[in-house]
């Protein structure tokens, strides 16, 4: 049975033999790109074009533009750091400028001379004169197959510049791509090339098996909108459907940086958004990177493949590890987006079927057009059965993965709950981590499969804790009291973490509490003695603390531009910063509220950060001159709130907060930890 995708779902594939089949309205170059498993080119000589359509270990691409190309992929050849190969569609000079000018290409992995496993129809593209068409990868042993339909109005120069080229080499390596075909549109595709790992054969050859157009076209949907508007970012691979979370070309998909979703600032201009851009974090190349852990037999065709903590890329296990939670935040974001898109479209059949079966002359005498409404109908309960079927398949190799990815977590992604908060360390941390976790993701379809919502180190954008009733159904049920106290306590079980997970003195934390209202929450703090000083309290206190950091963030600046950053006053706490404000606006007053929105605009690239724990409605009273505050920094409730919104594909999140377990010690026994450490390493 072949499996019609949608933009962004995945297929798994039982066979390393298979056939890619391009069928076209009008010529068009096929290209191949061959990929790391970030989703990134080696160069030039990563892609078989018309050009050079051979210059790959196990990878050929046909030498002519034509309607129809079928390719033969052997995957066993192909070199072991290729982790993804994407067929590229592009648009020949002479032709055509766009892809919405034509109809749809389809684009289908059959078996070698036999039926098609999977076809994607590429719907829904408007400017774009090239387009990755879909994307074979490796999946933890395993390969699939995806379909991507992520396209680029500037042609194919900005798609290999998405792929890590430079613009230079981007640019001449399209027009190589584009010479390489000249005068031959229209011709039979070029004959194919034994032993390569994917190869062309005559266009002539494809017309037994070419693709046929089907009768309907199931729309984008969700799934995924045409490339150009997604994010821009390309992402280590991952394995589950996706519906495009805009970023979420995350992982090797080609879109233009890869996932790490951090919630973006929510502001007036609507509610707040996932950036999946990926910080492709870099270290020294003198620097061997850890080993990676022990790979996982291949699967067996047909069976999932055994989840392994720690398999994406990345120098270090923190990294692989956040590189892997990242992608199964894709990976759920894609799975539900394609099964909302499958029912969407499945909806939409059955209200076509049902109005053709009621203007059907032969149906108006009473029950005559009863079977055809109930056949309508069975069939949209298949397609959504069939779909619901791919989504728990899908979601339970998630959920597997989570099961094993969880506990290999370090301190600075794991839950509260987790034993690796209970132990006792011989020594504190050496680094500063990449990462912080803030809470859980989880959608409707699987409430119970959490993805962990890291932000990435330092903090870039700050962040605010809503401790309104407005907002959320949860929000309006608590009391307020309990839920302003909540708030607090969030921030302080963030605080207590970013020191923990910092070596010794590489972090600071300042509380400004003008009317005292946060005592009880910032106990463990400052019993233990590591906050920078008291908390401020009254106007007075606010005034002199955020002077004190304003001349940081002033002196800092001052320094990297003359290029002596050694040349700091002695008294500069060159330690990363944190300014807790509780029950902001009280004690602020218009000058306090303008060097606020200064740290948040200046501090975060010299080292000072903020945490805002207020009412978003109280604090409204300052009107638009709180409106740049409110766009910079990220919200965050203390409940369970559905406030995140995915771009990509419009995903609703519900975050809920990560916090110590009631009665625990652990957070103390934390803040413990990081005051002896300090302690110890004063001179």
């Amino acid at each position: 049975m072949t499996a019609e995708l949608v933009r962004g779902q995945n297929h798994p594939l039982s066979r390393t033999r298979v056939e890619i089949r391009i069928a076209a309205d009008t010529p068009v170059l096929a290209l191949v790109a061959a990929c790391d498993d970030t989703g990134r080119m080696a160069g030039p000589g990563a892609l078989a074009h018309p050009g050079a359509p051979a210059v790959l270990p196990g990878l050929a691409a046909p030498e002519e533009a034509a309607a129809a190309h079928r390719f033969a992929v052997d995957l066993d050849a192909a070199a072991p750091s290729v982790h993804q190969l994407r067929v590229v569609l592009v648009l020949p000079p002479g032709g055509p400028a766009r892809f919405g000018s034509v109809a749809a290409p389809r684009v289908a992995v059959a078996e070698p001379g036999g039926a098609d496993l999977a076809c994607f129809a590429l719907a829904g593209l408007d400017a774009e004169g090239a387009v990755v068409a879909l994307e074979v990868y490796r999946r933890q042993g395993a390969w699939k197959v995806r379909a991507v339909g992520q396209g680029y109005a500037d042609g194919l120069p900005a798609l290999l510049a998405d792929a890590g080229l430079t613009a230079p080499a981007a640019a001449a390596l399209a027009s190589a791509a584009a010479g390489g075909a000249a005068g031959r549109v229209g011709g039979a595709a070029a004959a194919g090339r034994d032993g390569a790992g994917i190869t062309a054969v005559p266009a002539a050859a494809a017309g037994s098996h070419g693709l046929a157009a089907p009768q309907e076209t199931p729309p984008a949907g969700t799934a995924a909108g045409p490339a150009a508007a997604g994010p821009a970012g390309a992402a280590p691979e991952q394995d589950g459907p996706a519906a495009v979370p805009g970023p979420v070309p995350v992982s090797g998909t080609p879109y233009a940086g890869t996932p790490g979703p951090v919630p973006a600032p929510d502001g007036a201009g609507g509610p707040p958004t996932v950036d999946y851009t990926h910080p492709r974090r870099r270290r020294s190349t003198s620097e061997p990177p850890e080993p990676a852990p022990q790979a996982p037999a291949p699967a067996a065709p047909g069976e999932a493949p055994v989840p392994v903590a720690g398999d994406a890329a990345g120098w270090t296990m923190d990294e692989r590890l956040y590189n892997q939670v990242w992608g199964m935040f894709e990976d759920l974001a894609r799975a539900v987006a394609a099964y909302r898109s499958a029912c969407e479209f499945a909806d939409s059949r059955l209200d076509r079927e049902l109005d053709a079966a009621l203007s059907d002359p032969r149906h108006r005498v009473a029950g005559a057009g009863h079977p055809a409404r109930d056949a309508a109908r069975a069939r949209r309960d298949e397609l959504a059965a069939q779909a619901r079927s791919v989504l728990d398949r899908d979601l339970d190799q998630l959920a597997a993965e989570a099961a094993v990815v969880e506990p290999a977590l370090p301190a600075a992604y794991a839950r509260w709950a987790s034993p690796v908060w209970h132990g006792a360390p011989a020594a504190g941390p050496d680094e500063a981590p990449m990462a912080l976790r803030l809470g859980d993701l989880h959608l409707p379809e699987r409430p119970d499969l959490r993805i962990p919502m890291l932000v990435r180190l330092p903090l870039e954008r700050g962040l605010w804790i809503d401790n309104g009733r407005t907002g959320s159904e949860a929000a309006m049920a608590a009391d307020t009291d309990r839920l302003r106290r909540a708030a607090m306590d969030m921030a302080v079980a963030h605080a207590a973490r970013l020191l923990a997970v910092h070596p010794a003195g590489r972090y600071s934390v300042h509380v400004i509490d003008a009317a005292g209202a946060g005592a009880a929450s910032l106990a463990p703090l400052v019993h233990a003695g590591v906050l920078a000083g008291p908390p401020a309290a009254g106007a007075a206190g606010v005034a002199e603390t955020l002077e004190r950091l304003t001349r940081r963030v002033d002196l800092v600046q001052m320094a990297v531009r003359a290029g002596a950053p050694e040349e700091l006053p002695p008294d500069v706490d060159t330690a990363e910063q944190l300014l807790i404000v509780h029950d902001f606006p009280h004690g602020f007053d218009d000058r306090a509220v303008t060097r606020l929105r200064y740290l948040a605009d200046e501090g975060p690239a010299v080292g000072v950060h903020l945490l805002m724990v207020a009412d978003r409605d109280e604090a409204a009273a300052y009107g638009p001159l709180l409106d740049p505050l409110w766009r910079r920094l990220m919200r965050l409730t203390p409940v369970p709130d559905d406030h995140l919104a995915d771009p990509w594909v419009g995903h609703a999140w519900t975050f809920e907060p990560d916090l110590p377990p009631a009665g625990s010690l652990v957070l103390d026994q934390a803040v413990e930890r990081a005051a002896r450490a300090r302690r110890h390493a004063r001179p």
